[in-house]
């Protein structure tokens, strides 16, 4: 977090500082300053009603020219010059009519008056210096006009030590000076400093409500979508039961039914129990998204499970004038997979490769062995679906926008069931589409 300080925000803090600072230094002469008429009253006993009087109207003025400045926003500068004046002058006057033995006392007044100034104010030390030669200045007026010693009794009499005073005290502003500046300066970094965090904070607070709301929105979505599944399984469910019931009928009559009847009866009875199998293990959507899905691993020939799923969609194939073209591998390649679930990914691409083609289209399906893996292959040298749709289609339960003019329903769940089945087999899916049409690859390892 980088604070930057402009010139005018520290002059006006340092304003404020200052006037703190006078503040403090009228108001303690206006309580205090009195009280300096009983040293007269105890040194000075002919005339101390006649100062006291001059200590009131003094504080008196002081007191309307700090109301004054305040209001009009003078200088506090200013104001400090003239209250040490009026000061200066009153002890000035002092130090020149008390008597030669008390004459230090009112000395050592005088410079605790200097002192306790340059301790408190804060401002540049050129102003302390000007305050200690108009000091100097009256005392040497008065002493001229008003005493009755000589200079040599004078100094030996607490002149000497007021000018030490008077003279140090004049080197205590400069470094207080910059200490007060730094602490204004850092005051003004930590104000800003928190006015940034509050800023941050509450973005932080808003991100945090809308991170709420989104994962709100995708729990409904989620239990959207285990409700679409469970409904979708219990009737999927009732319609295979009423096919197997069907078949098992007319399998009761196949002395009625031709050779290619009954290997159809058989296509049929064995694609509903994998697709009851399929609906008993995918009906739990926990299990689905867990990485710990449980497959029926087992040795089998996967090129006769891609040719089973070749023969049982060619017909679907030709209803919609689409020739599907057999470069199946004759060679035996075995793998240790669930044979169900493989059929599945292999039944799934294949299917939807086929929904998504035009009419009078061919449609290669290609397996070979590289560098010891089975690969499968659709290749659809027709119309693009689009590479971002089949993004989409893979990676998401979600209905798809009809952006290529094909009328059935994108709902993309087959193509997310057979990457996820795929992964979790620990086999590759991949695809693209683009100029050349679509393409689909699947890897599984084979056994030796």
């Amino acid at each position: 977090m980088f604070v930057q300080i402009t010139n005018e925000e520290l002059i006006k803090e340092t304003a404020k500082k200052a006037w703190y600072q006078t503040n403090n230094i009228i108001w303690t002469i206006i309580f205090l300053y009195p009280l300096f008429s009983i040293v007269d009253f105890i040194y000075l006993n002919n005339y101390w009603i006649q100062f006291f009087l001059i200590r009131v109207i003094t504080i008196l003025i002081i007191y309307g020219l700090f109301s004054f400045f305040q209001h009009k926003k003078f200088s506090y500068r200013i104001l400090l010059h003239i209250s040490f004046f009026m000061l200066s002058t009153t002890s000035a006057v002092l130090c020149n009519i008390v008597n030669i033995q008390f004459l230090t006392v009112y000395f050592l007044l005088f410079a605790t008056i200097i002192l306790f100034f340059n301790l408190q104010v804060f401002w540049e030390p050129l102003n302390s210096i000007i305050q200690t030669l108009m000091a100097l200045l009256l005392l040497a007026i008065f002493f001229n006009q008003l005493s009755e010693y000589n200079l040599d009794l004078v100094l030996s009499n607490g002149g000497q030590v007021f000018f030490i005073i008077a003279a140090i005290s004049c080197l205590i502003p400069g470094a207080r000076y910059k200490v007060i500046q730094r602490e204004v300066k850092s005051q003004i970094m930590i104000e800003k400093s928190n006015e940034q965090l509050k800023v941050q904070n509450q973005d932080i607070n808003e991100k945090n409500n809308l991170i709420d709301m989104q994962y709100e929105q995708l729990r409904k979505l989620d239990s959207q979508k285990n409700s679409f599944i469970n409904i979708a399984g219990h009737d999927l469910k009732n319609l295979i039961g009423s096919i197997v019931m069907s078949n098992n009928m007319i399998k009761e009559e196949d002395f009625r039914l031709s050779t290619d009847q009954k290997e159809f009866v058989g296509y049929i009875s064995e694609s509903a129990e994998k697709m009851q199998y399929m609906l008993n293990r995918l009906m739990d959507v926990k299990e689905i998204e867990s990485p710990e899905m449980k497959f029926n691993n087992e040795i089998f020939d996967i090129n006769v499970e891609v040719n089973h799923v070749f023969k049982g969609l060619y017909e679907t194939a030709q209803m919609k004038n689409i020739h599907l073209v057999d470069n199946i591998l004759k060679l035996p390649l075995n793998v240790r997979l669930d044979k169900v679930f493989t059929g599945q990914v292999f039944q799934n691409l294949l299917s939807n490769a086929i929904k998504f083609s035009q009419t009078n289209n061919s449609i290669r399906v290609v397996t070979s062995l590289q560098r010891q893996k089975f690969v499968f292959e659709i290749i659809d040298e027709g119309i693009a679906i689009g590479q971002q749709e089949l993004d989409m289609m893979f990676n998401k339960l979600k209905t798809l926008n009809d952006t290529h003019g094909v009328t059935e329903s994108r709902l993309g769940l087959g193509l997310s069931i057979a990457k996820l089945m795929t992964q979790e087999m620990g086999g590759e899916l991949s695809y693209r589409s683009d100029d050349n049409g679509n393409y689909f690859r699947v890897e599984f390892y084979v056994i030796n």
